[in-house]
């Protein structure tokens, strides 16, 4: 069965902070929701302190336009590392582009939490 893409089954309740994503791949939809809807309060708590810069702001110029997961590596409920590829459609000034990026993630403290973007 295909992951939910209803906001208020899929996203709202980690937006919300009522709940905590259960996968990497569901951290990254939860991630993506947040640069659609401005909300960097979620992107700052999901980032791995490590990694995590002064500024998580969401730039207000870009409109994300669609999000593809591509594939996923371990990142399940038992997991403690996992990676997701994924292709995300944005509109900025100079027009359309796709953000592709194979994202790494780690549990911390039995989160999951966005670490950094891998070399491809």
């Amino acid at each position: 069965m295909p992951p939910s893409t209803d906001f208020d089954d899929c996203c709202r309740p980690a937006l919300d902070g009522e709940t905590w994503p259960t996968t990497a791949e569901a951290l990254m939809r939860s991630r993506y929701t947040a640069f659609v809807r401005g909300n960097e309060d979620h992107l700052f708590r999901t980032w791995h302190a490590k990694t995590r810069p002064d500024d998580v702001g969401v730039d207000d110029a870009t409109t994300w336009l669609s999000l593809e997961i591509v594939s996923t590596t371990d990142g399940g409920p038992d997991d403690a590392t996992g990676t997701v590829h994924f292709r995300a459609q944005f509109r900025d000034h100079l027009g359309e582009h796709v953000l592709e990026e194979n994202s790494a993630f780690v549990r911390r403290a039995g989160r999951w939490m966005y670490l950094e973007a891998l070399e491809n």
